[in-house]
């Protein structure tokens, strides 16, 4: 249970960059990210992907995703983020509260689509793997490789 990769954009619509670490502060977000210090609605500070779930999605297809493509925050590997609604958990020093499940959108879904994959197919495929929207509870530093831990309920 472990992160595979961290993503930020520093703007809406922006390039999402792939990066070694962030500072994550409490209730804020990721620094440099363009969701940082916006709190319109829980969930909103940093998303989570399992690669187990790009992985799935791209292999029938024989396509190569870059799992930054679907512009989520954080990619794990080994971790049911659906299992983390609801939950406190750690990586590193940062705290999270898993609030709902970051489900597919039309734009998600216009990314992602291709010839043989329309659009509604993408966002249905996607649906309940799309990741976790998350409340930042204490900052820190995440790093590539850090490990998860999740608190007892």
């Amino acid at each position: 249970m472990r992160i595979e990769a961290i993503y930020v954009a520093g703007r809406s619509g922006a390039d999402v960059a792939r990066v070694d670490s962030v500072q994550v502060v409490a209730y804020q977000g990721i620094v440099g990210d363009r969701n940082f210090g916006k709190a319109k609605w829980p969930g909103q500070n940093v998303t989570f992907v399992e690669a187990e779930a790009i992985e799935a999605f791209a292999a029938p297809y024989g396509r190569a995703l870059e799992p930054g493509e679907l512009r989520r925050n954080i990619v794990t590997r080994g971790v049911r983020l659906n299992e983390l609604v609801g939950r406190r958990f750690r990586v590193g020093d940062v705290q999270f509260r898993g609030v709902e499940l970051c489900e597919p959108c039309r734009n998600l879904g216009a990314r992602l689509a291709t010839a043989q994959m329309p659009v509604p197919s993408v966002v249905r495929a996607w649906v309940r793997r799309g990741g976790l929207r998350t409340d930042a509870l204490r900052g820190g530093i995440l790093r590539v490789g850090m490990d998860f831990e999740i608190d007892a309920d």
